[in-house]
C-alpha cells in the first residue's frame, strides 16, 4: 500500500439532512477547521442548480466557491461534486487558475456513462482533476463494472470510486470490486471508496480495502459525525483515529469534534441521521433510502407493513426514488379491494337515530375534559375515539386505521372495535371497513384518520357528528396531540396539510352537520 487519502463530504452527502442549508458561516467555519484536522481532500458542496445561495452548499459555478474556501491553505485539495442526472452546463466550468476548486468528482448511473465520459474528458481539458464516480456500483455485474474502467481508462482519471449508495455491499462482494477495480484500473489511478450506513457496513468494509495493502493510493470517503443521507456516511473522527493508531497518521481528532460540536449538533438534534430500523428495511430490499424515509413520515406501519410495501416495488424502481413513486406504492399497498357490505349494514343499525361524538386525540380534549363527558353520558349519542382509548371517559367504539397506533391500545375494556382494511388480520375487531372506500384522494389526506371516519359515517347513514380534539396540525413538534408518544412530524408542511383536511371537510360537511365541541383550525 502507498497513501491512504481521507476526503470530508459533510458539507455535501451531510446537506441531504438539512437541504444543504447550514449557514453561510458555518459553511466558512467548517472549511476552515476541516484543514486543521490534517484531511487531505474537502468535498465542498455540490455543483448544481441556478442561483448562488451563500446559506447553502450548493454551487451553480465554479466561480461561487471563492466565496468560502477563500484563502485556500495549500495543505488541502477542494472538490465539488457534480452529477450526470442534471449536469450544470459546461460554459459555467471556467478554467482552472488554482483561485477555486482543484477537482470535481462526477457521479453517475448506468444509464449516463457515456455521457459521463464526455463530460469528464471537457472538464480534464479546462485543467481540472477528476474522480470517476461509478453509482450504485453494486449494480453492475462484473463485465459491465470492468468495461467502464477501461473506458475511462482513456482519460487517466485522478480517481475511480466505488460508490455503496445504499449501503448494502458486504464484504465478500465488496472487496471482489474492490480486486476487480486493482486489476484493471491504470496503476497511476486511485481507487477510492465512498460509503453508507445503512447495513453499517461501513467502517469495515473502508477497514478492510486498507489492510488489503494494494499497490495504488486509496481515498476513503467519510463525514464529520457520519452526517449523510440515510443511516448516514462513515465517521470521520472514527475513521481517522483508526488511521492514527495502525497507520501512523498524524490527523487532528480535535478539530472534527469541535465541528461536531459548534456546527452539526444542532442540526442533529431537529433531524436525526444514523442506523434506523427504516433504513435497515431499505437496504434489506436494495432500495432507495429515501423509500424508508417517506414511509416512516406516515408513522402508520408495522414492520411487516414497511417490508411488503419495499418488496412490491419493482426491480427496476428501486433505485429510482420519487415522491410519486413511493405514494403510488403506499396507496396501492393500503386500497386493496375489501367487501365491507355486512359490517356496515350493522354499523348503520348501531348508529340509527343517534348523534356520534368523534373524540380524537387533539390537545383541547384535556382543557374539555369535563364538556365532553357531559356529551358522552347523553342517551342519544353515540361515542367513537380514534386511534386511542381514552383514560377519562368510556365510549362506545374506537375507529383505526394506523397499525402503529392500533397495536399500543392494549386493552380495549368491552369497547369495540372498527378497523379500516389495512390492518393486519392477527388484530382483533369487531367491525372491519374497506380503506379505499374511506381514504383522501391528496397525498396529505390519503390516511387521514378524523376525515376517514367521517366518511365511514356517512356511508353508514349518519346525519350528525360532534367532533373533540380534531385541532388541526402545528408546524411546531409537540403542540398537536393530548399524549406526545403519538405526535411525529410532517416535514414542516403541516399549513398545507391543514388547507387540504379543512377543503376535504368542507365537501363532507355539504351532506353531513358536523359541529366543532373543542377549538380546531377546521372550524370556519
Amino acid at each position: 500500500m502507498r497513501r491512504v487519502y481521507l476526503l470530508d463530504c459533510t458539507l455535501r452527502d451531510g446537506g441531504y439532512i438539512n437541504d444543504f442549508r447550514f449557514g453561510e458561516d458555518v459553511i466558512k467555519g467548517f472549511c476552515k477547521k476541516i484543514v486543521k484536522t490534517g484531511v487531505d481532500i474537502c468535498e465542498v458542496g455540490f455543483i448544481k442548480g441556478d442561483a448562488y445561495d451563500p446559506d447553502t452548499s450548493l454551487f451553480p459555478d465554479i466561480e461561487s466557491f471563492k466565496n468560502v474556501i477563500a484563502p485556500k491553505d495549500s495543505r488541502m485539495k477542494y472538490v465539488g461534486m457534480l452529477d450526470m442526472s442534471k449536469p450544470i452546463p459546461l460554459n459555467r466550468i471556467t478554467p482552472y487558475d488554482g483561485s477555486s476548486i482543484d477537482g470535481i468528482r462526477v457521479i453517475f448511473k448506468k444509464n449516463k456513462l457515456n455521457e459521463a465520459y464526455e463530460y469528464c474528458k471537457r472538464i480534464q481539458e479546462l485543467g481540472y482533476f477528476i474522480s470517476v464516480n461509478f453509482v450504485g456500483t453494486d449494480l453492475y455485474s462484473d463485465e459491465e463494472f470492468i468495461a467502464g474502467i477501461e473506458k475511462f481508462n482513456e482519460l487517466c482519471p485522478y480517481a475511480v470510486s466505488i460508490v455503496d449508495s445504499f449501503g448494502v455491499i458486504k464484504r465478500k462482494h465488496f472487496l471482489r470490486l474492490c480486486y476487480i477495480a486493482d486489476s484493471n484500473l491504470k496503476p497511476e489511478t486511485i481507487l477510492a471508496y465512498h460509503a453508507h450506513n445503512n447495513l453499517q457496513l461501513a467502517f469495515g468494509n473502508a477497514e478492510s480495502l486498507v489492510e488489503m495493502n494494494l499497490k495504488r493510493d486509496l481515498i476513503i470517503d467519510a463525514c464529520v459525525f457520519g452526517m449523510g443521507r440515510g443511516a448516514g456516511n462513515l465517521n470521520m473522527e472514527l475513521f481517522a483515529e483508526y488511521m492514527n493508531e495502525n497507520y501512523d497518521t498524524h490527523y487532528d481528532i480535535q478539530p472534527m469534534l469541535e465541528i461536531m460540536d459548534e456546527y452539526l449538533s444542532d442540526i442533529y438534534k431537529k433531524k436525526q441521521w444514523g442506523y434506523s430500523l427504516p433504513f435497515y428495511l431499505s437496504a434489506s430490499k436494495n432500495c432507495h433510502p429515501n423509500y424508508s424515509v417517506y414511509l416512516e413520515e406516515k408513522d402508520a406501519l408495522s414492520v411487516q407493513d414497511f417490508d411488503h410495501i419495499l418488496a412490491s416495488i419493482p426491480a427496476e424502481e428501486k433505485a429510482n426514488f420519487s415522491k410519486e413513486k413511493a405514494e403510488k406504492y403506499y396507496r396501492e399497498y393500503l386500497c386493496k379491494d375489501y367487501d365491507d357490505s355486512k359490517d356496515l349494514e350493522v354499523l348503520n343499525h348501531s348508529f340509527k337515530g343517534k348523534d356520534v361524538l368523534i373524540i380524537a386525540p387533539g390537545r383541547s380534549i384535556k382543557e374539555y375534559k369535563d364538556s365532553i363527558e357531559e356529551y358522552i353520558n347523553k342517551k342519544d349519542i353515540t361515542s367513537i375515539s380514534v386511534n386511542f382509548l381514552p383514560t377519562d371517559w368510556k365510549v362506545d367504539f374506537i375507529f383505526s386505521n394506523n397499525m402503529k397506533r392500533c397495536r399500543k391500545i392494549d386493552d380495549t375494556k368491552g369497547v369495540k372495535m372498527i378497523l379500516t382494511s389495512n390492518i393486519s388480520s392477527d388484530v382483533e375487531s369487531d367491525y372491519r371497513v374497506s380503506f379505499e372506500k374511506i381514504c383522501g384522494e391528496k397525498t396529505e389526506t390519503l390516511d387521514n384518520s378524523g376525515l376517514m371516519l367521517l366518511r365511514l359515517l356517512k356511508n353508514a347513514g349518519v346525519n350528525s357528528v360532534l367532533i373533540a380534539g380534531m385541532d388541526g396540525y402545528d408546524e411546531y413538534y409537540g403542540m398537536d396531540y393530548y399524549d406526545q408518544s403519538m405526535e411525529y412530524s410532517f416535514n414542516l408542511d403541516a399549513k398545507k396539510r391543514n388547507a387540504c383536511i379543512a377543503e376535504e371537510l368542507k365537501e363532507i360537511k355539504e351532506n353531513m352537520d358536523v359541529t366543532f365541541v373543542t377549538p380546531s383550525s377546521y372550524n370556519a
